[in-house]
């Protein structure tokens, strides 16, 4: 048993010695007690003191205390379990030693937290970046190289910095790999169908319109790319818009040629056909029934291909772009009337991309990214985000368009980084939640997991690779394709819980940004390093913010809350062919008034806390803003959706509900309660239970009586995008849901009366 522990003892301690004594054999350690290496250790030092210095008096001392705690070990080793605690501290001590040398460095703000932004001399109170030098000076940044000022020309820097990489991507069927093409394939290709566009007589320049009706893919880009060639302008059209939006948007762009996906997109546009409409130029192959139809309605259908081919047999010379150019037309969906048409130019859009890239700091994107392509490209977060990655030379994947298939595409793809809307987080928040709530083990893991996490970005680390990471969170990092390294979540607002949870399982950057549009996506991001959800970051470095008052609302500049106005190199040049509107909007110093209502942090930040618009008085004349009810109400756990609706003639407003099913269902099992949910929707102990619960909501968050809904309606099928009451943003459509849902109102107000 001693000589056991006197081999541990060399083994353990040996390596704090000395080099040689640590590469001595085997053999030699369990030859030599504790107390003879004590001796040898003491000689040794007697040797080294005539050598050495007086200022090695301190290294002596620490040598002796090592040889008295190798002289005392032996009495002590059966304190830890002999041979085997000692081996057990060995572990202890390697694996500590490995985490000091190994642990993640906080990364280190590209802005100083607790001040984001710059403060503008002034009694308006403007707001700018830190991020651009000249901001303080009042201007702009436009771009990040001087040859790279359009989209013509950003894709070309990119064909250069990718040394002709991989460019577009895309799978030709389920469990099949992703195929590329290369930059100088694409290129190539997209030169040539905008040869092709001119050998099917448009014209070069300003006053051409090209539509394109597709989900995304390849061609999508090619087709954007042709156009630009030749300095036309893209008009997106997507399904939501509808037949009537889109043969309005065809009209009033006067729009001859329109690219389409395939068969059903182009009997979709031949039924309410537009007379200036002269070809469709599909990606896929239509039937002999849709070229009939198209041609006794005088439209020519050409296939994507024979346009490319034509356009390289005649190879017309390119006509590049100027900054100040329209690049795009953005058809906005609107809850009310016909969709406004967007101008944006190619300054507009490569300022807001060299504005985001500039806020990423270390973690821009390279060459060497690859993201997944799903959010629709009729609007301006993903052209935004793709075009900022042709400008570096990344390669693009297109999902297959089924978006419940999206998991397969990720696992195939693998990106680096993807854009994001919040409700695809819920639902990876509501699935984690749903697979830990039958097991207490796995909650606990799961909220330890969190915890963890979640203190580490409180300390500026952003990691995939903990313990935690292995053990919690491997299924949802995967499930994302596993190498996600960056995501951008817009579009609409994001819980703070699930974002702090998104953060933590997927170990990388997610930035969250709000813009509009009409300011080309971006006006305001987070930055690397703040981990505090629930606001949108300081102004991006193309475009300074104000706030002004909202009297009506109580809102007002002086306290920091108004309605957010934008001014900068990424604001838009008007609606298309409605000045009206665009005045409305836009001032006469060129600030545009978005209609939503914000408000300034300490820290220099923005939170968006109200919308101006749908605003009415009730008949004893106070002010009702329903967003904000709304907003209250949604936190209920028994509301799914809710529509806040009040009339000008009457003293009270009334509520559309779609309850939460499960949440419901669960209540009424525990209740003895049973039946269908239309039928638990129709009961009248249902309605009482969650009117009470909205109205406690509504207390606490200091609603007024008058702000209080008097009654509600039960709805078993939820508002969305098919069934016409929902914008594709998901924005409600209020005129749509009140017309929708006017008996039940008006059935509600009798009852009042």
């Amino acid at each position: 048993m001693c000589n056991n522990n006197n081999k541990m003892a060399s083994g353990k301690f040996g390596l704090n010695v000395k080099k040689d004594k640590v590469n001595s054999t085997e053999a030699n350690k369990t030859e030599f007690s504790v107390k003879e290496k004590c001796r040898k250790l003491q000689k040794k030092l007697k040797k080294t003191d005539k050598k050495k210095t007086e200022s090695s008096s301190k290294e002596k001392t620490i040598w002796w205390n090592q040889c008295s705690s190798l002289s005392e070990i032996d009495q002590y080793l059966w304190m830890v379990g002999g041979s085997a605690g000692a081996l057990a501290l060995t572990g202890v001590a390697a694996a500590s030693a490995f985490y000091l040398s190994t642990r993640p460095k906080p990364e280190k703000p590209l802005v100083t937290l607790h001040e984001q932004s710059l403060l503008e001399p002034g009694p308006e109170m403007v707001r700018v970046s830190k991020f651009y030098k000249e901001a303080k000076n009042g201007r702009f940044l436009r771009y990040l190289h001087e040859d790279t000022r359009t989209l013509y020309e950003t894709f070309r820097r990119g064909v250069k910095e990718s040394n002709n990489g991989n460019c577009l991507g895309w799978r030709e069927g389920p469990n099949k790999p992703y195929v590329w093409q290369t930059y100088n394939e694409t290129l190539l290709r997209a030169k040539n169908f905008g040869s092709g566009l001119i050998c099917q007589g448009l014209t070069p320049g300003q006053g051409t319109f090209v539509g394109i009706y597709a989900q995304n893919c390849p061609e999508w880009i090619m087709a954007e790319q042709a156009a630009y060639c030749y300095s036309m302008v893209i008009v997106p059209l997507y399904d939501t818009l509808g037949a009537n939006a889109c043969a309005f948007i065809i009209n009033q762009t006067e729009m001859t040629v329109v690219v389409c996906e395939d068969d059903k997109k182009a009997n979709l546009l031949l039924d309410q056909s537009p007379r200036c409409l002269r070809k469709l130029i599909t990606i896929k192959e239509v039937s002999p029934s849709t070229h009939q139809r198209a041609k006794s309605r005088g439209v020519e259908i050409v296939k994507f291909s024979d346009v490319e081919i034509q356009g390289a047999h005649k190879d017309h010379p390119c006509v590049p772009p100027k900054p100040e150019n329209l690049c795009t037309i953005c058809y906005t969906s609107g809850t009310t009337g016909m969709p406004k048409g967007v101008m944006l130019t190619h300054e507009n859009v490569v300022a807001s991309m060299c504005s985001v890239i500039m806020q990423l700091g270390e973690h821009r994107p390279t060459k060497h990214d690859v993201m997944i392509s799903f959010l629709p490209l009729a609007h301006m977060l993903e052209r935004c985000c793709e075009n900022a990655l042709y400008m570096v030379g990344g390669a693009v994947g297109f999902y297959n368009g089924d978006i419940r298939r999206l998991g397969e595409d990720l696992t195939a793809l693998k990106p680096t980084m993807m854009p994001a809307v919040p409700r695809l987080l819920n639902r990876l928040y509501d699935k984690a939640q749903s697979e830990i709530s039958n097991s207490k083990i796995k909650k606990l893991l799961f909220n330890m997991a969190l915890s963890a996490k979640e203190s580490e970005l409180k300390r500026g680390i952003i990691r995939g690779d903990s313990i935690w990471d292995k053990l919690v969170f491997r299924k949802v990092r995967e499930g994302m394709g596993g190498r996600l390294r960056i995501v951008v979540v817009g579009s609409a607002p994001l819980a703070g819980n699930v974002l702090t949870f998104a953060r933590c399982a997927l170990g990388c950057l997610i930035v969250e940004g709000y813009g509009q549009t009409e300011c080309t996506a971006p006006v305001t991001l987070t930055v690397q390093g703040d981990h505090v959800p629930e606001h949108v970051g300081p102004p991006v470095a193309c475009c300074k913010v104000k706030l002004v008052d909202v009297p009506e609302m109580e809102y007002y500049a002086a306290q920091g809350q108004g309605e957010v106005c934008v001014q900068g190199a990424n604001v838009f040049k008007g609606y298309f062919k409605e000045p009206d509107k665009t005045r409305q909007v836009i001032d006469q110093d060129g600030w545009h008034h978005t209609g939503d209502v914000g408000k300034w942090l300490p820290n220099g930040t923005l939170k968006i806390i109200d919308r101006r618009k749908h605003i009415f008085k009730l008949s004893q004349g106070e002010y009702i803003v329903p967003e904000k009810i709304e907003n209250i109400y949604i936190r209920s756990q028994y509301v799914e959706q809710v529509f806040v609706h009040g009339e000008s003639l009457k003293s009270c407003v009334v509520a559309i509900i779609v309850p939460d099913v499960d949440v419901v269902k669960c209540w009424a099992l525990e209740n003895g309660i049973q039946g269908t949910f239309s039928k638990l929707c129709d009961d009248e102990r249902v309605k009482k239970m969650i009117l009470d619960d909205m109205l406690q909501w509504g207390r606490n968050a200091g609603l007024k009586t008058f702000e209080q809904v008097k009654d509600i309606y039960l709805h078993p099928d939820p508002f969305s995008v098919q069934n016409g009451l929902l914008t594709p943003t998901m924005k409600a459509k209020r005129p749509e849901i009140r017309n929708y849902f006017k008996p039940q109102i008006d059935d509600m107000y009798n009852k009042l009366e």
